[in-house]
């Protein structure tokens, strides 16, 4: 593959289909991974999948599965009979739960409805903004090549400006020290000899 063959393909796949498909496979991969099942499990890893999500009603801060407060020990039993029962899915338990103690045990928000969005809206933002930041900069980078390659003309230009500007500040330091101090103001704590 030659070198002019490979600049055009990457200029290709850095162009606008390059950019539609990687946020297509991103947010693929972010739905994959948010409505992913991770296949059978037993009924131990059920529990503690299930107590680990549920916050403990008595204790500040605590899952289920980290308490072992009496209040605790009763939501375990509970998911524990919900799952040797085998009819009910681990959404079901968990709403179950939610609705005997008024729906404030969640401690992880479920996959679907509103609390859903507490997931998806960060994610898509963080996906948007990199998509923002790199439209911007690559206009940022066509700019820039539309303005062309600096000549030797440009360069003389840029240091003329930096002297004169150089200048500019040497002027304006020996001004300040060629002021006439005869006609200052006598200073507070120097006696006034007039």
């Amino acid at each position: 593959m030659s070198s002019s063959t490979r600049r055009d393909l990457n200029r290709r796949l850095k162009g606008w289909p390059g950019w539609i498909l990687l946020i297509f496979v991103v947010v693929g991969f972010l739905v994959v991974g948010a409505t992913r099942d991770t296949g059978p499990r037993t009924p131990d890893e059920r529990i503690e999948s299930i107590s680990k999500r549920l916050a403990c009603p008595v204790c500040q801060g605590e899952s289920v599965y980290e308490s072992r407060n009496t209040a605790s020990n009763q939501i375990r039993e509970g998911i524990r009979q919900g799952v040797n029962e085998g009819n009910l899915s681990d959404e079901q338990i968990i709403q179950q739960i939610s609705v005997a103690y008024e729906g404030e045990e969640l401690l992880v928000p479920t996959g679907s409805g509103v609390e859903a969005l507490a997931w998806a809206l960060p994610a898509t933002a963080f996906v948007l903004g990199t998509a923002g930041l790199a439209f911007a900069f690559r206009r940022w980078q066509r700019a820039a090549r539309m303005l062309g390659v600096a000549t030797p003309e440009d360069y003389e230009l840029v240091a003329r400006a930096l002297a004169d500007e150089s200048l500019d500040k040497t002027i304006d330091v020996s001004v300040d020290l060629a002021v006439d101090t005869s006609t200052e103001e006598p200073r507070l704590g120097t006696p006034d000899r007039s």
